[in-house]
């Protein structure tokens, strides 16, 4: 009887253990701190994985929080540095759009609505966008930086209890 060779994948994750250990655990703490994923696509990813939770969770919440002192205390920056390059101009001009149009949804409302924000699963909301938005209002970088904790905190716990729910049910608790 023959046996099935190894997916890709398989051998991808076989590859990082041999290097850090848990390369699930790796995979999802590095993949949240990307924005297209964030925890939006990691928590559903490791829970998938029957990885704990809790465990999993914790990694994503951890992993999307380390880009975002970066993006606080630097996006206006690099935006206007990229802008200079002229076969970035027309990237670099799609971005500001994008988020001028979202920070003039928060300019009237208060740090409450940057939390929501940041904590609603949807594409185009997350920490990265948040992160932006904030640092183009000019809010200060500790006022910010809570936002987007808590923010991010709350994401974590919903997607992690939701998903949670639909791969163990209700034994889950």
């Amino acid at each position: 009887m023959k046996t099935e060779d190894p997916t890709l994948g398989d051998q991808i994750i076989s590859f990082l253990e041999s290097f850090f250990g848990n390369a699930r655990a790796l995979i999802i703490l590095i993949a949240s701190a990307i924005p297209i994923t964030e925890q939006r696509a990691t928590i559903p990813l490791g829970i998938f994985w029957d990885m704990n939770p809790w465990l999993v969770g914790s990694l994503a919440f951890t992993g999307s929080l380390l880009p975002a002192p970066l993006l606080l205390l630097l996006y206006t920056k690099i935006l206007a540095l990229l802008a200079r390059i002229s076969w970035l101009n027309r990237l670099t001009r799609f971005i500001d759009e994008k988020i001028q149009k979202k920070a003039r949804q928060f300019e009237k409302s208060s740090e409450a609505a940057l939390i929501v924000f940041i904590a609603i699963p949807l594409p185009g909301t997350g920490i990265w966008t948040g992160s932006m938005v904030a640092s183009l209002l000019g809010f200060s970088f500790r006022k910010s930086l809570l936002c987007v904790v808590l923010g991010a905190l709350i994401s974590a716990v919903v997607l992690t209890l939701a998903f949670s729910l639909i791969r163990y049910g209700v034994s889950f608790f």
